[in-house]
């Protein structure tokens, strides 16, 4: 239980400290949307790498990340950490990114955190919500010339095995900004990997990266994808 609480203060402090340091580079008067969101990815990455230094994660990449940009990655999503590991990759690659995160994440305590960081929300109830959504996205990517996209696909955390069923707003992005999709799976239950973290020795945490995929049939394709990374590491 201690060691529960401790991991949570250390987040929530190092996160509060984030949150105001992301402020100036929102607020700025002056920056260009190109620099404010090379600056936040850095930023937002600095915060991760620090909380898996805290915990003794590493993670091991299996794959390569492509080295152009306006790439949108679609990953499977079991935990919190899931976005802590990609920020910690995109880090080591000098990658500037930005999260799509649903609306209501930005209304909880902790939205300020999502709000200032340069994650992307989008209201998935409202019509008038996606519009405006992917208004957004197409104005911000013709800005940002090096900007990339992560995106769940499943639009929720998955406790069970396997995926959930993929929500069609991925490739629909994808396909109206021309970005070509990278998958990504996270091979182990990171929800389990953060309960127990700390850890005295280090934790592997192994993320595979595949081959560019199409617009269409994504979700049988990533299956394809994932089924095939399990199948290496036997």
């Amino acid at each position: 239980m201690l060691k529960t609480v401790r991991k949570y203060s250390y987040m929530i402090g190092l996160g509060s400290k984030y949150i105001k340091i992301y402020k100036k580079t929102f607020y700025h008067p002056f920056i260009s949307q190109k620099a404010a969101y090379e600056q936040l990815s850095c930023d937002r990455q600095a915060y991760s790498n620090a909380i898996l230094k805290h915990l003794n994660i590493e993670v091991k990449l299996i794959g390569e990340i492509p080295s152009k940009n306006k790439i949108m990655y679609a990953i499977n999503h079991r935990s919190l950490l899931d976005i802590i590991v990609m920020e910690n990759i995109f880090s080591k690659h000098n990658k500037s990114v930005a999260w799509i995160a649903k609306q209501e994440l930005f209304d909880t305590p902790y939205g300020a955190f999502f709000k200032y960081s340069g994650c992307i929300s989008v209201d998935l109830e409202g019509g008038k919500g996606l519009l405006s959504f992917f208004k957004k996205i197409k104005h911000t990517l013709a800005k940002v010339n090096n900007l990339n996209i992560y995106i769940f696909p499943e639009g929720e955390r998955h406790t069970g095995d396997g995926l959930l069923k993929f929500q069609s707003g991925a490739a629909k992005i994808a396909r109206a900004n021309r970005l070509e999709i990278v998958p990504v799976f996270i091979k182990d239950t990171l929800e389990t990997v953060f309960k127990h973290a700390p850890y005295k020795k280090t934790r592997i945490v192994e993320v595979h990266v595949g081959e560019i995929l199409g617009h269409k049939n994504l979700e049988n394709n990533y299956r394809t994808f994932m089924n095939k990374a399990k199948e290496e590491d036997k």
